[in-house]
C-alpha cells in the first residue's frame, strides 16, 4: 500500500509552508513518527513526522512552497526494512571508477590557454587600455569567461583604489519565516503611528537583591534569578496602571485586555522568535523565570510551536545581551507597545546631591500613538523605572523572602 503524506495545517490562518530541509533521501526506509523534513511557515519552523513506516518517495524539492493538504511524499508501507539498514540512512555513493586520462593535443591546449577566463579579445583589450581598466576587474561574458568587446564597452572605471581583494558575493533565498517577519516589520512601520520614549534605570537595587539571593534561589528552584522576572513584574504593574498600553486596535474598535500575555523576544536558529508567557500576572518570580527558560530552550532547539508564539498583549525585547546601548524597538503587531532593554553600564549619576557610580540601563518604549497618548506612554515607562529602582517595595510587597519563595 502506498500512503500519500499531505502537509498538515500548522495553525489557524496558515495556508502554505516551505520545505526548508529534507532529513531523509529519496528511497530511504523511514520509521513511523520519524522526522523526515523541516518546514517553514510564516510563524515558525516545524518538523514533519512520517505517518507510517516504509520506503519514501519525495514529491517536493527544498525551497518549494507547498499548500496545506498537498502531497509532499509517498510512503510504500508494504516495503520491508532492508536488512542492516538504519532508518533514514543516506545511501553511500559508489566510488567512481577512474577513467583513463585522455591526452590533449597541443593545439587544443594552446586554444584553452588563449580563451582562459578573464582574457580579453584584442578589440576588448584596446578599449580597456584606453579606459585605463585592468582586465582582472572585468567579468567576461564570452565563452569560458572571455572578455568581449561589448564587456569592455560597458566596463566603468572604478572610482576607488584597486586593492586586489576579494569582491565576491553570494545569494540565498529568504525562508518563509524571515520573509513574513520582514513583511510584519514593514507593516508595523507603515500602518501604526509609532513613537518611542526613553528613560534610564539605576539597577543598583536589583543588583543587590540578585547578589544576596541568587544562589539560594537557584538551589531551591533550579533556575537562575535573572533580570527578566523583575522586568516582567514591573511591566505587569505598569500595564495595570495604564491599561491603554495593554490594548490594540481592531478596525474601529479598541480592545483592552484584562490579562497580561507577555511576549519575549528570543534569538533562535531560524531567526527571531517571540514566544508568549500566558497570564504572567498570576506568576511568581520563580514561575516567570521557569517559563522564560522553558520557552527559550524550545525556541533555540527549534521545538517551539505556532500556538506558543500566537497572541501576546505586550512584548519585551532585550538587545542588551548583544551589547546594544540604546535602540528603538519596532512594535510587534497587532500589539500597541514594546519595551526594549539594553546593556547595563556603570555610569556617573547624581544620588542625594552627590556624584555616584551606578549600573545604569537605558530603556525604550515604542508605542502606537493612535491609541496611546504621550502622557500614558511616559507614565508607563516611569512606572517601570520606579518599580525597577524600588523592587522590594513595589514588586515584593516589602517581603523579599516570601516573594522569592525562599
Amino acid at each position: 500500500m502506498v500512503l500519500e503524506m499531505k502537509v498538515p495545517s500548522p495553525g489557524e490562518s496558515i495556508t502554505e509552508v516551505e520545505i526548508a530541509e529534507w532529513l531523509v533521501e529519496d528511497g530511504d526506509y523511514v520509521e513511523k513518527d520519524q522526522a523526515i523534513a523541516e518546514v517553514d511557515s510564516d510563524k515558525a519552523t516545524l518538523e514533519l513526522p512520517a505517518e507510517e513506516s516504509g520506503i519514501i518517495t519525495l514529491k517536493a524539492e527544498v525551497g518549494d512552497a507547498v499548500a496545506v493538504g498537498e502531497v509532499v511524499c509517498l510512503i510504500d508501507t508494504s516495503a520491508e526494512k532492508p536488512e542492516g539498514a538504519s532508518a533514514g540512512s543516506k545511501k553511500k555513493e559508489e566510488p567512481k571508477k577512474e577513467e583513463p586520462k585522455k591526452e590533449t593535443p597541443k593545439k587544443e591546449e594552446a586554444k584553452k590557454e588563449t580563451y582562459a577566463s578573464g582574457t580579453p579579445s584584442p578589440a576588448a583589450k584596446k578599449i580597456l587600455d584606453e579606459k585605463g581598466i585592468e582586465p582582472s576587474s572585468v567579468s567576461g561574458s564570452g565563452k569560458d569567461g572571455r572578455i568581449t568587446k561589448d564587456d569592455a564597452v560597458k566596463a566603468v572605471p572604478s572610482m576607488g583604489t584597486p586593492t586586489g581583494g576579494n569582491r565576491g558575493e553570494s545569494r540565498s533565498k529568504l525562508s518563509m519565516l524571515r520573509r513574513k517577519v520582514a513583511e510584519r516589520l514593514v507593516a508595523a512601520k507603515n500602518e501604526t503611528a509609532m513613537l518611542t520614549t526613553f528613560n534610564e534605570v539605576d539597577m543598583s537595587a536589583i543588583f543587590e537583591l540578585r547578589s544576596q539571593y541568587k544562589e539560594e534561589f537557584k538551589n531551591k528552584h533550579g533556575v537562575s534569578l535573572g533580570f527578566m522576572s523583575f522586568f516582567t513584574k514591573a511591566v505587569i504593574r505598569a500595564l495595570e496602571m495604564y491599561p491603554a498600553v495593554n490594548s490594540m486596535i481592531d478596525g474601529k474598535e479598541m480592545i483592552t485586555y484584562e490579562f497580561c500575555d507577555i511576549s519575549i523576544a528570543v534569538s533562535g536558529p531560524k531567526g527571531l522568535m517571540v514566544p508568549v508567557i500566558r497570564n504572567a500576572e498570576n506568576l511568581t518570580f520563580r514561575g516567570i523565570e521557569s517559563e522564560v527558560k522553558r520557552l527559550a530552550i524550545r525556541a533555540r532547539e527549534g521545538e517551539i510551536t505556532v500556538d506558543e508564539m500566537t497572541g501576546g498583549t505586550f512584548t519585551i525585547t532585550n538587545g542588551g545581551v548583544f551589547g546594544s546601548m540604546l535602540s528603538t524597538p519596532i512594535i510587534n503587531p497587532p500589539q500597541s507597545g514594546i519595551l526594549g532593554m539594553h546593556n547595563i553600564v556603570e555610569r556617573a549619576i547624581v544620588r542625594d546631591g552627590a556624584i555616584a557610580i551606578a549600573p545604569v540601563m537605558y530603556v525604550a518604549l515604542s508605542y502606537d500613538h493612535r491609541i496611546i497618548d504621550g502622557k500614558e506612554s511616559v507614565g508607563f515607562l516611569v512606572a517601570v523605572k520606579e518599580a525597577l529602582e524600588s523592587p522590594e517595595e513595589l514588586l515584593m510587597d516589602g517581603n523579599v523572602k516570601k516573594a522569592l519563595e525562599l
